[in-house]
């Protein structure tokens, strides 16, 4: 079990990470305040030694989707609507973010997760293809085919 400095450098560095990575996959805030909690426990209880601060990271990484893709496969997610949905409170962010971010968001999910790597979290295409387990070559199609279909739903060049 890890000591409570140690845990308390993770979250202070990894939280907003996790929060945004858990919206992408989530788009809920209950469920990304559960998942938070989630990776941040298996963090304590890990005895993995990480051999420098990137590995760390993508430790964090792989852990949150991974624990984002298990809460979307449950049997009570598929049945259950979240109040988010019904109430949706409109977000205080400029026009032209907010089409951005519902272009990205709107993207399946293996789209949204490059995108999100790449653009937001300033990862390598290298770097994501061992996040992600996936070939070089593939993460370079899944971003172009990306940056195409958000082209056609934003219209144009005007967000290259």
């Amino acid at each position: 079990m890890r000591g409570e400095q140690e845990v308390n450098r993770a979250v202070e560095q990894y939280s907003d990470l996790i929060r945004r990575l858990c919206m992408v996959y989530l788009k809920s805030y209950a469920d990304t305040e559960d998942i938070f909690q989630t990776v941040f426990l298996k963090y304590v209880l890990s005895p993995v030694s990480f051999e420098s601060g990137e590995h760390e990271k993508a430790w964090f990484i792989r852990v949150t989707i991974n624990a984002c893709k298990d809460l979307l496969k449950s049997f009570f997610r598929s049945r259950v609507t979240s109040l988010d949905e019904i109430l949706e409170q409109p977000a205080k962010m400029q026009e032209n973010h907010r089409e951005v971010l519902e272009a990205v968001l709107s993207l399946p999910q293996k789209y949204r997760e490059v995108v999100y790597l790449h653009y937001y979290e300033e990862y390598t295409a290298p770097e994501i293809s061992r996040i992600l387990g996936k070939k070089v070559n593939t993460i370079y199609t899944l971003l172009t085919r990306s940056r195409q279909m958000l082209q056609e739903k934003l219209g144009g060049d005007e967000y290259e």
